[in-house]
C-alpha cells in the first residue's frame, strides 16, 4: 500500500516536470525524509525505456540530487547538538524511518573508516539516508564527503535505472526484483570496506619502515 502511494506520487512529479523531479526526490530521500530512491530512479528507468527520459541525466540528477540532500544532513548535524538529535531520533524517528540503531551503526562505521563510508553507504539500504548526519557530527573533511557521496550516488543511481530501463512500464516489480540481490550488494560493500582498510594498512607500514 505504502508502495503504491508513493509510486503514484513520484509519477505525477516526475511526469510533470521531469529532470528537476527527479533531482528534489533525490534531495528529499538523503536529507533524512523517507522517499525512496528505488521508487524515484526505476520510475525514471521506466521512461527512459519509452524515451521519455535519457539513462544518463537521470542518473545525473540522481547522483547530483543526493549529494544536496547530504550536505543538508551533514549541515544539520554540525548545528544540532548531538545529545539533541539522539533524543529527536528516539522520539520521532519512527514517522521518518530513522531508528536510532540505524544512527549508531552510521556513526560507528564512520569511526572506524571515515569519509569512505560516504561511498559505500549509498548502497546499503537503512543506512544510505542517515550516514550523512552523523558525518556532520564528527565533522569529518567536506570535500571529500562530497566526492565519494558523488561516486557511490552515481553508482546507486545507474543500477536503479538500468533496472527501470530493463524492466520498461514493468517498473513496479523493483520491489521484488531486489529483493535476492540485496544480500550481494551487501558484500560488494563489504567487499570494498575490507579492499580501502588493507590499502590504509599498507599505506601505514610503508611510512613506519620509510622512518
Amino acid at each position: 500500500m505504502i508502495f503504491g502511494v508513493v509510486k503514484d506520487f513520484m509519477e505525477g512529479i516526475i511526469g510533470a516536470v521531469g529532470y528537476p523531479g527527479v533531482f528534489f526526490a533525490m534531495v528529499i530521500e538523503s536529507c533524512l525524509i523517507p522517499l525512496p530512491s528505488e521508487v524515484t530512479m526505476t520510475l525514471a528507468g521506466s521512461l527512459a525505456s519509452s524515451g521519455q527520459m535519457n539513462v544518463h541525466i537521470a542518473a545525473m540528477m540522481g547522483g547530483l540530487g543526493n549529494v544536496v540532500g547530504s550536505l543538508i544532513a551533514y549541515w544539520l548535524g554540525t548545528v544540532i547538538p548531538e545529545p539533541t538529535l539522539v533524543r529527536f531520533i528516539r522520539k520521532y524517528g519512527k514517522w521518518i524511518l530513522l531508528s536510532e540503531h540505524e544512527y549508531e551503526k552510521a556513526k560507528t562505521w564512520i569511526k572506524k573508516h571515515g569519509v569512505f563510508v560516504s561511498f559505500f553507504s549509498r548502497l546499503l539500504p537503512g543506512v544510505r539516508t542517515v550516514v550523512s548526519l552523523p558525518a556532520g557530527v564528527a565533522r569529518i573533511a567536506i570535500m571529500p564527503f562530497v566526492i565519494w557521496t558523488f561516486i557511490g550516488s552515481l553508482l546507486w543511481s545507474y543500477i536503479l535505472v538500468y533496472a527501470g530501463y530493463v524492466l520498461g512500464s514493468q517498473w513496479e516489480q523493483i520491489e521484488h526484483v531486489f529483493k535476492p540481490f540485496e544480500l550481494v550488494i551487501i558484500a560488494i560493500a563489504l567487499l570494498v570496506v575490507v579492499w580501502y582498510v588493507w590499502k590504509k594498512v599498507r599505506e601505514g607500514r610503508a611510512e613506519v619502515v620509510a622512518e
